[in-house]
């Protein structure tokens, strides 16, 4: 009871509630493969029949159209396609599908008492699922989705089909669909409420060459085709807002049906942050020269400039958009002003309001009923700080510093702007000082923390996350759309949670523990260090700190190749998209730049090892092109292009020229590298710990060799005088080192191989520092039969035999001091030396090696 009363104590000290995430629509499962009680309603029996589809056709377009995706959903969830009615007969049973004050269907119920609308009324984007009886005559029950607007409608239908079993990524990430014979929605009434953020969306950038070669491939372009995949993606996750691809693309000309098509499917278009009047930059570029000047400068082309915002702006006005107000300069650049901050602030406040006046031209409407926005992105923000004016209505949209850190956030003691705040995100960048495109880099609980204050200091009208090609960003998108919806749900205490959540459509509820582990431990690594500002310095070789990064990162490789091994075939797909292939692809680039960090520091040293590292890091650059083939051949090479982003040899913020380049290596003539010795050890917190053949020099006996023998023992290899046949008179090694210390002795500590006293009398070492007393000992004098199972054996089965002698320190008058150590006998074999003024660690491998110089 005390231990109970204790832990209770302590959650309430030191705990949050853990609030249910809300990851869909709605935090109710609802759809069960079976009926729970009579109440439930069938959409598809345990006879294989499937309720049919009704609503208006007076509904919205984008209502009917995601009505169709319902059909084909069910149909692929359970082989059952169910009938969509406009009209006829009521059957016992319907899914009445419709939208608050445009379905016929809907505001009859309402005004009937048979469907309250209090979660629909006056709200953005809400929707409501429930079960009603005799909802009309002929008609015994009804499963009813009803939607607030338009959009809510269609989140209802969406939430349907994904608890279904049909994710939101089940085109683009190739989650398989779950199957069910039957399905039962239970019984209940289940209400989505409003979004938190009201404009919720991603920003397609940085596209090429990976998303631009994907999309010609595929569709012949960045075009209509392609965007249907995308609104319809951007829907299924609660979102509703879009900058489209921009490199070089013009969303309205390149192919007229975009627009419309955008706002058929319910998709609020925007523009970047320098992209203002729903115009594309690119459109400037091809037809500039036809506005005044061609000029990008409003001091010396403002009829030009607000002639082309007018043409552009009369040819979407009649869309859903949210219109990017504002200027910078051409290419993504600081605007060309006037001079002082002062004259560059009273220029941007007149653009505005021309930009304004077009608004209020073309529709005949005050500006205030069109959706605006402000990009304070990089230097607009000095404007807005140093006392710029902006509109009442228009929404102030902050941004982070292109790496996940919010720049600035509204005053809490000030009064909050009327038009409300939003937040430009970045999980992609293609800039200084480094881009980062590839993969994502992005830990979750920094994006979390820095979005929940982002929300808590008030930020809830436009939250917009740059997802540069869409692929391979699905984790963080997901979480960005899923904390707009209600970022109350998240908090510090159930962040693990999402990666499980998230992953369970995706490879399986048994297999989701174990990959949600490795998605985010192979995050977390990521976010250490850009895979493009990742080279082989990055880590201290010397330390041990590099290999132990390197190998965290293949032993997480291994655990991700053994789940996907085992893995049910029809998760493959999509898991080698979400976890395989970055897993991989990343523990190879460590490989990589170890193997490099390792050639060039052997290479120093003409070491011939060198030569090895070498040839596996040329091993790891090929094989980085063999993982891209791989993920280009997923699902028949649906994917091809995707991963065509340059990210190995950075040398500035932007990519190498001609793609990806292999890092330079050093090759060691083994001729000259052949010689040993040279060896100088310094010595930190006491301890100095040597490889045995990284002596200073050594001394044969007459007919004698000294010979090391690689990767005997436990680190790096034995070193023996050989052969074994002659006596090593006047053989000798000797190792530097420096060791602060004023000690008038010091412990060496000497690892052996496990030789045996074959000569029936033991076999001699003798050791002095410095010139003075010698020491002298059998190393293995006792490891006899009679001590068989207490010494023998034990030393058999440890592989080693470890000395520890006490040793005379002189000075030495420059500081460096030198080990002599002489074997007695043949036979004996060296792997490590340790000299120990209190700082030994006792480690199974002896400590890492301290850092050296080589003559």
């Amino acid at each position: 009871m005390g231990k109970m009363i204790l832990s209770c104590l302590l959650s309430i000290i030191f705990c949050l509630p853990v609030l249910a995430q809300q990851t869909s629509g709605l935090t109710s499962t609802i759809i069960n493969t079976q009926a729970e009680s009579e109440e439930d309603f069938p959409i598809v029996n345990e006879d294989q029949q499937a309720a049919p589809l009704r609503y208006d056709p007076n509904d919205y377009g984008g209502v009917i159209r995601a009505i169709g995706d319902l059909q084909s959903d069910i149909d692929t969830v359970s082989g059952v396609k169910p009938e969509m009615m406009t009209s006829g007969p009521f059957s016992d049973l319907e899914i009445i599908i419709g939208t608050l004050g445009k379905s016929e269907l809907i505001d009859k119920m309402v005004s009937e008492d048979k469907l309250d609308d209090k979660d629909l009324e006056g709200k953005w984007e809400s929707f409501v699922i429930t079960t009603v009886e005799n909802p009309r005559p002929g008609v015994e029950k009804s499963l009813v989705v009803a939607g607030s607007d338009m959009r809510g409608t269609i989140y209802g239908i969406y939430e349907l089909s994904r608890q279904l079993g049909v994710s939101p990524w089940y085109w683009w990430a190739d989650v398989p669909v779950i199957q069910r014979s039957s399905a039962f929605a239970l019984s209940g009434y289940y209400a989505s409420g409003e979004p938190a953020v009201k404009y919720r969306g991603i920003f397609i950038n940085d596209e090429e060459p990976a998303f631009g070669g994907w999309a010609r491939e595929k569709f012949g372009g960045i075009n209509s085709d392609m965007y249907t995949h995308m609104f319809e993606l951007i829907l299924r996750l609660r979102g509703n807002y879009l900058w489209p691809a921009m490199w070089g693309k013009a969303f309205n000309e390149d192919d007229p049906k975009n627009p419309k098509l955008a706002d058929e499917y319910g998709i609020v278009m925007g523009t970047s942050h320098h992209e203002p009047m729903m115009r594309a930059q690119a459109e400037w570029t091809a037809h500039g020269d036809e506005y005044g000047n061609g000029e990008w400068n409003y001091l010396t082309n403002e009829e030009g400039l607000k002639q082309f915002w007018r043409d552009g702006f009369e040819r979407n006005h009649e869309y859903e958009n949210l219109v990017t107000l504002g200027m910078r300069g051409d290419g993504d650049m600081a605007m060309e002003g006037a001079g002082s901050m002062q004259k560059n602030i009273d220029l941007m406040e007149r653009i505005i309001s021309d930009q304004r006046n077009i608004i209020e031209d073309v529709t005949g409407e005050p500006a205030s009923e069109t959706p605006q926005v402000w990009a304070l992105y990089k230097e607009v923000l000095l404007y807005y700080e140093q006392g710029m004016k902006v509109p009442d209505d228009v929404i102030i949209l902050l941004a982070d510093d292109n790496w996940g850190d919010v720049r600035r956030l509204p005053d809490l003691n000030e009064p909050k702007h009327p038009g409300g705040y939003g937040m430009y995100y970045h999980v992609d960048y293609h800039g200084a000082p480094r881009s980062y495109e590839w993969l994502n880099m992005n830990q979750l609980p920094h994006m979390w923390e820095q979005l929940q204050l982002t929300y808590d200091y008030g930020v809830d009208k436009v939250w917009v996350l740059n997802v540069g090609d869409l692929k391979p960003m699905e984790y963080p998108m997901t979480f960005f759309l899923d904390m707009a919806w209600n970022p109350d749900s998240f908090n510090a205490h159930n962040l693990k949670d999402y990666a499980q959540k998230f992953l369970r459509e995706k490879v399986g509820t048994a297999e989701a523990e174990e990959a949600a582990d490795i998605l985010t431990t192979s995050t977390k690594y990521n976010s250490r260090v850009t895979a493009e500002m990742l080279d082989e310095n990055t880590y201290n070789l010397e330390s041990g700190e590099f290999r132990q990064v390197r190998d965290a990162y293949m032993a997480l490789e291994a655990r991700a190749l053994r789940q996907f091994r085992g893995l049910q075939e029809e998760y493959k797909d999509s898991y080698h998209q979400l976890i395989l292939f970055p897993v991989q692809a990343m523990a190879n680039l460590y490989d990589l730049y170890y193997s490099v960090a390792m050639n060039r520091k052997l290479a120093a040293e003409n070491d011939p090892r060198a030569n090895y590292w070498a040839d596996r890091a040329e091993d790891s650059f090929a094989y980085d092109d063999e993982l891209t083939e791989e993920y280009h051949s997923i699902a028949d090479g649906k994917w091809n292009h995707m991963m065509d982003k340059a990210h190995i040899g950075y040398t500035s913020w932007n990519a190498p020229q001609g793609g990806d380049q292999m890092p330079e290596v050093t090759r060691v003539d083994s001729s000259i590298a052949n010689r040993g010795g040279g060896y100088t050890f310094k010595g930190e917190h006491n301890v100095v710990s040597m490889e045995a053949e990284h002596y200073y020099e050594s001394k044969a006996a007459e007919n004698t060799q000294w010979t090391i023998i690689p990767d005997m023992g436990r680190t790096l290899s034995g070193l023996a005088l050989m052969p074994y046949t002659e006596m090593p008179d006047g053989a000798e090694l000797t190792y530097k080192f420096t060791l602060d210390t004023e000690a008038d002795t010091v412990e060496l500590r000497t690892i052996f191989g496990t030789t045996l006293p074959f000569n029936g009398e033991g076999h001699r070492v003798a050791a002095s520092i410095n010139g003075g007393e010698e020491v002298i000992w059998n190393i293995n004098e006792d490891l006899t039969w009679e001590n068989n199972y207490s010494l023998m054996y034990p030393t058999a089965a440890d592989r080693i035999i470890e000395t520890t002698h006490t040793l005379q320190l002189s000075n030495s008058a420059d500081g460096i001091h030198t080990l002599t150590i002489r074997p007695l006998n043949p036979g004996v074999v060296f792997h490590k030396i340790i000299i120990d003024d209190g700082g030994y660690e006792q480690t199974h491998l002896k400590m890492p090696e301290s850092p050296y110089e080589r003559e």
